[in-house]
């Protein structure tokens, strides 16, 4: 089996030092351009490859970032992590992907994973509220950033760089698009409460709800921890009750689906018997046929702009700051609610 060319055969190749051609090959200055250029053409021929482990151990950089998602099958995922892929390899950086299935244990394991291949930063869409993963990665000086979510912890938050929805805004305008139509038994089905991304819409329907004096029945509130099966299984529940929902609010169009599905096995008419909003736009929601109704976040663009962050922090292209930004959601207004039906009431 043929060996992958070293340094020191270009080296030979190209009669100059071994540390020219490292030079050359990192794009760092001490040589001539006539030189780089005659190195990296020989290293071309010889379909040199770097060696990545042996980078690690003289702590030179992989040029590779980790991104953890907390299930790659919610239609959510795929476009954040295209968002962070097209920006990763813009910017000359490979992209390493770890599903953790919503648990903090696994995500501790892609973390360790990732460290241990010599990441240069990761990505993190899976924190909690109180996450303890973060801390370490803080103390350990590795450049992070979350997207999505973010961790609550005031003393990690003030330390934490992150792109996320605001949530609290998505929450208040959601509530109050199906208040002004007049529906007032409005079913809400929570992502997991404890993460930023569900607490905060939580926060949002409720001040919505007080501001419109209207009384939240606490038996329409159920938790499904992004789950459509769950989803599903409650709107079941929530249907069949002798006073049933209005309308639902679903923190996310995955769990929306579930609802959905709910609702048309139960041959009651969407809108008409039952309206439903939804958070995320999904590419399946705007379908002829869905026309889900839906509050859009920029979910490629938010993997875009981690990604820009925290490879500007790997390379220390920016001053020592912390980078907060927060997107406006969009309500886009289609057939599941209602609203070309009876429009606006208050």
């Amino acid at each position: 089996m043929k060996s992958n060319p070293t340094i020191k055969d270009i080296a030979q190749a190209a009669k100059v030092s071994a540390g020219a051609v490292s030079l050359a090959l990192n794009n760092r200055p001490g040589v001539s351009e006539k030189t780089r250029r005659k190195i990296q053409k020989i290293a071309r021929k010889l379909d040199y490859r770097p060696n990545d482990a042996a980078k690690r151990l003289i702590g030179q950089p992989s040029h590779t970032i980790g991104l953890i998602l907390r299930n790659i099958a919610d239609p959510f995922f795929p476009e954040l992590a295209l968002g962070v892929e097209e920006k990763a390899t813009e910017l000359g950086y490979s992209l390493l992907l770890c599903n953790t299935n919503g648990t903090l244990e696994k995500e501790k394991q892609a973390l360790d994973a990732l460290r241990a291949k010599g990441m240069d930063g990761v990505i993190l869409s899976t924190v909690t509220i109180n996450d303890p993963n973060i801390q370490p990665l803080i103390d350990a000086d590795i450049p992070f950033v979350c997207v999505n979510r973010f961790v609550m912890d005031p003393s990690i938050e003030s330390k934490t760089d992150y792109v996320v929805l605001d949530n609290y805004a998505c929450g208040y305008d959601g509530m109050r698009h199906l208040l002004r139509m007049g529906f007032e038994r409005i079913a809400i089905l929570t992502g997991d409460l404890n993460t930023s991304t569900a607490a905060l819409r939580r926060q949002g329907e409720q001040d919505a709800l007080e501001a419109f004096h209207v009384s939240q029945d606490p038996k329409l509130v159920k938790e499904c921890g992004w789950s459509r099966r769950r989803a599903f299984d409650a709107a079941k529940h929530l249907l069949g009750l002798k006073e049933r929902p209005e309308a639902f609010f679903v923190h996310d169009d995955h769990m929306a689906l579930g609802v959905r599905e709910a609702v048309l096995g139960m041959g009651l008419r969407m809108p008409e018997d039952v309206a439903l909003l939804g958070i995320d736009d999904i590419e399946m929601a705007s379908l002829t046929g869905v026309d889900l109704s839906t509050i859009s976040q920029k979910k490629y663009d938010m993997g875009v702009m981690g990604t820009k962050i925290l490879i500007d922090k790997i390379e220390g292209n920016t001053p020592p700051m912390v980078n907060k930004i927060m997107l406006e959601p969009r309500l886009m207004i289609r057939k599941t609610c209602g609203f070309h039906l009876k429009g606006y009431v208050r």
